[in-house]
């Protein structure tokens, strides 16, 4: 029997398919890396290419690892010649042979993260480029950027045209990259802009290579970007041999440089090129397909194509709704529980998934309630997160002094001045006289040889106190804010990289819905609300080095991180307008940014072989307030007769289309309204930068009822006004975000 016998007649045709361009769809979980290993076979084996000419390139080490092994137990004497390797893997060996004619010497330094921000800081000293607003990790971030676009310091500075701080940032990447030349210095980025910039230059080197690669695969071709194209076709130019696998329905990493275009217009740059569909899905149950497929199809921009699969229709898609996201967990936990416990499965063949590495926090606590082991891919421990030990060390201190590592970690974060040397010079002070860290600043001027430095540490000091008296006057959850905001936390991780500061701040505002969460159980238990006892309660729910450190625990991960994986029983988290498809997404009315949410949806469907649950919560506290969300409109894409409600959730009994987004939220009691009140207010003021106060002249010129339009949130119904003592507060159901509350003053709403 053939080693061939066993593939599908699409599988087949892709194999055997070998001369020319061709560009292999292959849908989630239709064998893709089964393909590529036996068509590198089938050139040797029937075909009689000689190894040395065959290029099999992917994304990561793991990935090339497994093809390695694959192709070596397929080929056998030989396959070691065959060249399967990342892009920057490929890209050294190359530059290792032939960067002098680029001008550098063959033993150059590969720069890391850590490097690139250590002379990124020598550039801003030379410079002397004010790093408070053009902060290093953005600059690096920009001029990477710039290099995956193939873009050199001069071709970046006319595109800046008249920009003052596009050409500041020319000039900072103009620098770098000389100071990088005179290290003999690459980045990473480097590895392929230099590699294309030979091929591009050297001709000869270029032709070496073609004929070196005469026939080459791609891998996860939907994840590459500007220069990873570029070198690719020049590779493939002379002999267009050029096999490039990948699902334009899973191009998921925008927002890290890859180009849906590379994939979608593969054809129209080879035009010879032939195109053939995998679409046979061995992975998971028809119902879960057919979901993904309707799903996916509301997309416009994708090659046409519909997974299928001969194992059985299986259980329909799971829906459950719930009133709160505390719910949510408590139910996701206790179902997954509830399997183990029948012997229907095991830990680890469950995964949760979910937008924002945010969520986590809540199904974190509750498994380390239930005692049931979990593990977090592709992130960390919520409590582990750098902004939560950040903002968890300035309440620590506050609450206690004596805690010299927490006072430690946050007497520069963020950045005030304070250099190591002082820090150093405290620290043997403490130790020479056994005081405390904290104790010391207090004395600061009274430490020898402590200099200018001292100005800085009394500063901090004078904050802490600040904060000190400000934990006897306000409530918890208002002294975490007036923390965040008196130290400028938040300005100061917007300033170091967009993409990344997002997902800190909602990381942050997940451990101010802790705190209110906090609040409200000891109220509700008549208990003191104290700093101390908050800090205690997380320490213990943070506490997880006790848990069994076996393979067997419940996987926890974001939709990003799951890709290329798959679990039997898998549960999507947080399905609601607003987290999912995100807020910005939402509001940004960019047809592009919602397809690529749609596709992460698709991802997430298809990581599931036999069972998938979809959930979502009518309500989810956000930056400390209660919002009211529609269901994702991901979920009412899906078919009605593939979705079963069940009856074991709040609810119950509802449909999808008997969901109501509209319905004005529960009604609270007068104590629950004015506290509420109260946070909104707190919080508007937060983000107005204004006093309290009713509208100019006492009245609105809307009513409950009437249609209005808010600046950021669009346009809504008023579903209630109340009036107190120094405004109104309105609700209003936005046709985009859902339900907000909001205080007139600061909401301007103009009646439609």
């Amino acid at each position: 029997m053939s080693i061939y016998d066993t593939l599908n007649d699409k599988q087949k045709e892709a194999v055997f398919h070998t001369e020319g361009p061709l560009l292999i769809l292959a849908g989630a979980g239709s064998g893709k890396t089964r393909v590529l290993t036996h068509r590198i076979a089938y050139l040797i084996e029937e075909k009689g290419v000689n190894p040395w000419n065959i290029l099999a390139i992917t994304f990561t080490n793991k990935a090339a690892a497994e093809m390695r092994e694959r192709v070596d137990n397929l080929v056998g004497f030989g396959s070691e010649r065959i060249w399967v390797s990342t892009f920057h893997s490929m890209c050294v060996r190359i530059l290792r042979r032939h960067i002098a004619l680029l001008g550098y010497d063959t033993n150059f330094t590969i720069y890391d993260t850590d490097d690139q921000k250590t002379l990124m800081r020598d550039v801003c000293k030379l410079l002397q480029i004010d790093t408070k607003i053009y902060k290093e990790r953005m600059l690096i971030g920009t001029i990477s950027h710039a290099k995956n676009e193939m873009l050199t310091p001069e071709e970046f500075r006319l595109q800046a045209g008249g920009d003052f701080h596009q050409k500041k940032i020319a000039d900072v990447y103009e620098e770098y990259e000389k100071q990088l030349r005179a290290n003999n210095a690459l980045d990473f980025d480097d590895l392929l802009l230099k590699t294309v910039q030979l091929f591009q230059t050297q001709r000869d080197v270029l032709e070496y290579y073609q004929e070196r690669f005469r026939y080459i695969m791609v891998d996860e071709y939907q994840d590459t970007n500007g220069v990873q194209f570029e070198l690719v076709r020049l590779l493939a130019s002379r002999y267009q041999n050029l096999c490039v696998v990948g699902d334009d329905d899973q191009s998921i990493y925008k927002f890290r440089g890859a180009d849906i275009r590379n994939i979608l217009d593969f054809e129209k740059v080879f035009t010879k090129a032939a195109v053939i569909k995998l679409e046979q899905n061995y992975r998971s149950t028809a119902n879960i397909l057919n979901a993904a497929n309707a799903v996916i199809s509301h997309n416009h921009g994708r090659k046409d194509k519909t997974l299928w699969t001969d194992n059985e229709d299986g259980d329909k898609i799971a829906f459950r709704q719930f009133d709160t996201a505390f719910d949510e967990a408590e139910y996701i936990v206790s179902d997954i529980k509830e399997h183990v416990e029948k012997g229907e499965c095991d830990y680890q063949d469950n995964a949760i998934l979910y937008r924002t590495n945010a969520q986590s926090r809540m199904f974190e606590e509750k498994f380390v309630t239930a005692n049931i082991p979990y593990k977090i891919i592709g992130g960390i421990n919520f409590y582990a997160r750098r902004e939560i030990k950040d903002i968890l060390a300035y309440l620590k201190t506050v609450d206690n002094g004596q805690d010299d590592l927490a006072v430690r970690r946050i007497i520069n974060v963020p950045k005030r001045g304070i250099g190591l040397t002082s820090i150093n010079r405290v620290q043997e002070y403490a130790a020479m006289h056994e005081k405390g860290f904290y104790e010391c600043l207090k004395g600061a001027d009274l430490i020898p040889d402590i200099g200018r430095g001292v100005s800085k540490l009394e500063s901090f000091v004078a904050l802490i106190e600040h904060f000190k008296v400000d934990a006897k006057e306000l409530t918890l959850h208002e002294l975490m804010q007036e923390i965040i905001d008196e130290t400028g936390y938040i300005e100061s991780i917007q300033a170091e990289s967009e993409i990344e500061a997002q997902a800190r701040i909602e990381n942050i505002d997940e451990l101010l819905n802790k705190v209110v969460a906090y609040e409200e159980v000891c109220e509700e238990h008549d208990e003191p609300v104290t700093l101390s006892g908050f800090l205690e309660e997380v320490a213990l729910v943070a506490d997880i080095d006790n848990l069994d450190e076996n393979s067997d625990y419940v996987v926890l991960m974001t939709l990003h991180s799951a890709k290329g994986l798959e679990f039997p029983r898998v549960y999507l988290a947080g399905m609601e307008d607003g987290l999912f498809p995100s807020y910005m997404t939402v509001t940004a009315d960019d047809p592009d940014e919602l397809e690529e949410e749609r596709r992460l949806c698709y991802v997430g469907i298809t990581r599931a072989q036999s069972e998938l649950t979809m959930t979502c919560a009518r309500r989810r506290m956000v930056r400390g307030e209660t919002q009211y969300n529609k269901m994702s409109r991901f979920l009412k894409e899906v078919p009605l007769e593939l979705i079963s409600t069940g009856n074991k959730f709040s609810g119950s009994g509802k449909s999808l289309t008997d969901h109501a987004d509209h319905e004005e939220p529960e009604r609270k009691t007068d104590y629950q309204m004015a506290r509420q009140a109260f946070k909104t207010k707190a919080f508007a003021a937060v983000q107005q930068g204004k006093s309290f106060g009713k509208p100019a002249g006492g009245k609105l010129e809307y009513g409950v009822g009437d249609r209005v339009r808010h600046i950021k949130f669009g346009e809504g119904t008023v579903l209630s006004i109340v009036e107190g003592g120094r405004d109104y507060e309105v609700t209003v159901n936005f046709d985009g975000p859902g339900t907000k509350k909001m205080f007139a003053a600061f909401a301007k709403l103009q009646k439609i």
